[in-house]
């Protein structure tokens, strides 16, 4: 078995897709992005904005055009692994409606490294991993306190 410290050890790798209206940005996502970088808690890996016009056709923003919808996250410029490819921005383009805009945004949660160097060392394989919608664990989180008290 090869120890974790002949091979790089890395977190999850998450993929996200947000939608936003194209006129209604306030950088508060893109702030709290950087946030998350500077600090440490992921590595990004690839952002791309994709914009679908009212006529349904798409097109992938610059980042630093200045005034335009995808400048908020212009700190996020050059962040292009290659992960992110045309297949990709199709399916983005296909999932959001007609006058919004998409953020496409891979990450690794570098926060879970050193768990995942510590389960390796130990002979853990990851053998499974899901992603539970938020909506899920809402639901679940409000019937929990909607539920009586067990005695």
């Amino acid at each position: 078995m090869t120890s974790t410290h002949e091979t790089e050890v890395h977190g999850p790798v998450d993929f996200v897709l947000l939608e936003f209206p194209i006129a209604g940005l306030t950088g508060r996502a893109s702030q709290e992005l950087a946030r998350l970088v500077e600090e440490g808690v992921i590595r990004l890996f690839d952002l791309l904005v994709v914009a679908k016009n009212e006529d349904g056709t798409v097109e992938v923003l610059e980042l630093t055009d200045p005034g335009g919808p995808a400048n908020e996250f212009s700190y996020f410029e050059g962040a292009q692994s290659g992960l992110l490819g045309q297949e990709e921005i199709v399916e983005a383009a296909d999932a959001i409606l007609p006058g919004r805009l998409a953020v496409l945004v891979v990450y690794e949660n570098i926060w879970a490294a050193p768990f995942v160097a510590a389960a390796r060392d130990g002979g853990g394989e990851l053998v499974a991993s899901m992603r539970i919608p938020a909506p899920d664990v809402m639901a679940a989180l409000e019937s929990l306190e909607a539920a009586p008290p067990v005695s």
